[in-house]
Formats: C-alpha cells, sequence, structure tokens
C-alpha cells in the first residue's frame, strides 16, 4: 500500500502535465472506441447466423431490384411448386417496395428538408420482421405496437423518424402531401400516425403497401387501362426468416427452380450476405479506419505518453539515485515508473470510454454516422473494458523505455555531476 501510494503521490507532483497526458489520452481513446463500435457493428451484421436466418429476395440481375408485384404471394410463402416444398408462414414474411418523394411539388426547390422515403409493407410485419424493432421490449414494444395498429386501421397511415419529421417540420398528428419521383404521378397524401422508437430509422418512413397497389391501380383506370410503367417493378425485396441453415438452402432452391420466376429471374441470399455486399462501396472507407486510422491514434498515443514520462525521468534523475541509496532495487523502480504510468492511462482510458456509452447511448441515442442504410450506431458494451486495455496498452507501451532508463541511473554518475 506505501508503494502504491508512492505512485499516487508522484503522479500529482505536476498536476498540469498529468492533466494534459489524460485528456490527450482520453481524447484519443474516444475517437477508437466509436471507430470500433461501428466496425463492430458492421462485422455483426455482415456475420451469417446457424439459425433464425433472414433471407433476402432480390432480382438476381440488376440492381436495385425491381420485380413484378404479382411475384410476392408466392415468394413471400418460399416459392414453392412441387409437393413437398416447404411454405414459409406469414408471419416470417414481409415484402418490400420503396417509395420517394418531395412534399414540395417543384423538382428544383427539393431538398433534403423536402425529401421522405417510405418503405411500403404490411403494418404486422413491421414488429415481426424489421430488424431491432423484432426485438423491442417492455414498454417500448407495447408503445410502438399501438403506432403499428395505428397504421393498420388507416390505409394513409405513415410512420416516421424522428429525426425525418423535424427536417420536414412536421408532428404526429399532421397530414402532408408526397410528390413522388420514383413513381411518376403518383403522388400520395399520408396521415403521420406515429414515429420508429429506435434511432436506426429516424431519416425513414413505413406506409401500407395495399396504399401503394390502390394507387398504381386507380392511375391504370384513369388512363384507359394503360399499367403504369412501375406496375410490374414495384416489389424491391422480399424477406423471409428460416430457422437453420439447411431450411435456407431448401428454399433458396426452390425459388430459383420455380418456372413463375423466370423474367425477371430472382435470388435468396441470406441477410449478411446481402449487406455485405452493398457495403462492399464502403470497403476502403472501412478497412482504412480499421488497419489505418485506429493503430495510428493508438501509437501517436504512446509517443505522447513517453514523451510524458520520459520528461519526468529526467527531471527526477536526483530522485531515483536517492531511491537507490534509500534501498530501492532497480525493478522497483522500475514498476514505480510503470505504474504511474498504467495507473494515467489506464484511468483515462476506462472513464473516457465509460463517458463516451453513457453519453452517445443515453443522451444522443446513437452515433450519428450515416454508412448506407444505417441511421446510427451504439457503442458496444465492450467499451468499457477496450478504454482500460487501450488507455493500460499504450501506457506501458509508451513507458517501458523511460522506465528502464530509470531503472539504470547510476548514482554515482549523479551525484558527480553535483559535485
Amino acid at each position: 500500500m506505501t508503494f502504491l501510494r508512492l505512485i499516487v503521490d508522484n503522479i500529482w507532483r505536476n498536476p498540469l502535465r498529468t492533466i494534459l497526458t489524460s485528456l490527450g489520452t482520453m481524447v484519443m481513446v474516444l475517437v477508437v472506441v466509436m471507430v470500433l463500435s461501428i466496425l463492430t457493428f458492421l462485422s455483426q451484421t455482415t456475420t451469417d447466423k446457424a439459425r433464425n436466418i433472414k433471407g433476402i429476395v432480390t432480382e438476381r440481375w440488376q440492381l436495385p431490384s425491381m420485380m413484378p408485384l404479382a411475384y410476392a404471394t408466392s415468394l413471400k410463402e418460399g416459392g414453392p411448386h412441387e409437393p413437398g416444398d416447404i411454405r414459409i408462414q406469414p408471419k416470417d414474411a414481409m415484402s418490400w417496395s420503396f417509395y420517394g418523394g418531395s412534399t414540395d411539388p417543384d423538382p428544383k426547390n427539393r431538398t433534403m428538408n423536402t425529401i421522405l422515403f417510405a418503405f411500403a409493407q404490411e403494418p404486422h410485419t413491421l414488429l415481426d420482421m424489421m430488424d431491432e424493432l423484432d426485438q423491442l421490449k417492455g414498454e417500448d414494444k407495447a408503445e410502438f405496437a399501438k403506432v403499428v395498429e395505428k397504421l393498420a386501421q388507416n390505409k394513409k397511415g405513415l410512420i416516421v423518424g424522428k429525426e425525418r419529421l423535424k427536417m420536414l417540420g412536421r408532428q404526429v398528428g399532421d397530414t402532408l402531401k408526397v410528390y413522388s419521383f420514383n413513381y411518376k404521378e403518383i403522388d400520395l397524401e399520408f396521415d403521420i400516425v406515429g414515429t420508429y422508437p429506435i434511432p436506426r430509422y429516424d431519416l425513414n418512413a413505413s406506409m401500407r403497401i395495399d396504399y401503394l397497389e390502390d394507387a398504381l391501380d386507380r392511375w391504370s383506370r384513369e388512363h384507359k387501362g394503360q399499367p403504369h410503367a412501375m406496375a410490374d417493378k414495384s416489389l424491391n425485396l422480399v424477406w423471409l426468416r428460416m430457422n437453420d441453415r439447411d431450411t435456407f438452402n431448401k428454399v433458396s432452391q426452390q425459388i430459383l427452380t420455380n418456372p413463375e420466376f423466370s423474367s425477371p429471374s430472382v435470388k435468396l441470399e441470406t441477410a449478411s450476405s446481402a449487406i455485405g455486399n452493398f457495403l462492399e462501396a464502403y470497403r476502403d472507407l472501412i478497412w482504412g479506419a480499421k488497419w489505418l486510422l485506429a493503430p495510428a491514434i493508438l501509437f501517436t498515443l504512446s509517443l505522447v505518453i513517453a514523451n510524458s514520462i520520459s520528461i519526468s525521468v529526467r527531471e527526477r534523475r536526483m530522485e531515483f539515485a536517492v531511491l537507490k541509496v534509500l534501498g530501492f532495487r532497480p525493478w522497483q523502480i522500475l514498476l514505480m515508473v510503470l505504474g504511474e504510468a498504467l495507473l494515467v492511462g489506464g484511468l483515462s482510458g476506462f472513464v473516457s470510454a465509460g463517458g463516451t456509452y453513457l453519453f452517445v447511448n443515453q443522451a444522443l441515442g446513437g452515433l450519428q454516422f450515416r454508412i448506407g442504410f444505417f441511421g446510427a450506431f451504439l457503442i458496444a458494451d465492450q467499451a468499457w473494458w477496450w478504454g482500460l486495455a487501450m488507455g493500460a496498452g499504450t501506457a506501458f507501451a509508451g513507458s517501458i523505455g523511460p522506465a528502464w532508463s530509470a531503472r539504470t541511473v547510476r548514482v554515482a554518475d549523479v551525484f558527480a555531476k553535483i559535485a
């Protein structure tokens, strides 16, 4: 305990240097924790699961995927066409169509504050199938279930992300008209019935797919039966949930061999694989953050600590000589200097990571860093020990040299210079 107290006392012999070193450590650990949290989330998202697999059906040879709406019924069952084929239950399937537009009819006035991008879906699938929404519990799930019920009762209903709602200058209960830019002349009026309870969909919206279908049918009637240009391209995705890999493989084969899906042909892939393909556009950015940015920050932090400890060791050469005269062994001096660095680095890293975790997750509701369709990222639960490990690790790497120098101080040389 006396040795530990000596280490603590030594840290505060130069408060300004200690505080600056600690702040530098905190800032660098904060940045690395945020980078690692994003990379960890993306890694988990693109890792295939062994059970409870989500698969995505898309057009096979074209991006973006645009399939006839007539495919939806069979695809949501898994494309069965032979006796004994597997059939997917309704609760394990959902179709997606993407409807985009602006609240301003003039394309010249279109801005981020007027654009609305909505998923056209069946209301009941929001709680059963959508990522993160299907994991809601307790009061959050009960409150969002009420919002979904309002959508199910109102064909013009619209659920809008909180951030998008602010950008539009609207609130729950308002009505708005959207002038579509991907469904020409299909301009729709909506009643805003609620918001999403999680930040992931802050910039998005959800509408009823049958409302879009009715609008396309109405357009056809108004144009003497001529189908709308998007009538056979309005189905973008179908999500299927399967229990295990064997079921996934069988359903995939069913869909590939089903003659109904020949023009255009379709494919089934795991959600993680599809997201991984989508993130290919960000491959260089992710690689750079993982192998260049994070290591560079940690290396810089080691240099900062090394510089701080080196200055301290040079100033205390007389002290180390006196300690040796009093009976301190070289290894004890080595441990004392290392202990000072580890205490400052480890504690600063732990506090920085913990503070980042609480502030970002609790106060901000997630890190607003847009990658593809991911709206916000939460700081990983592992951040607490990441901060401790990074702070202590860089402190050790930066202080081992100066500590060894302190260990090898020669009493005779120090006192000879004084004499």
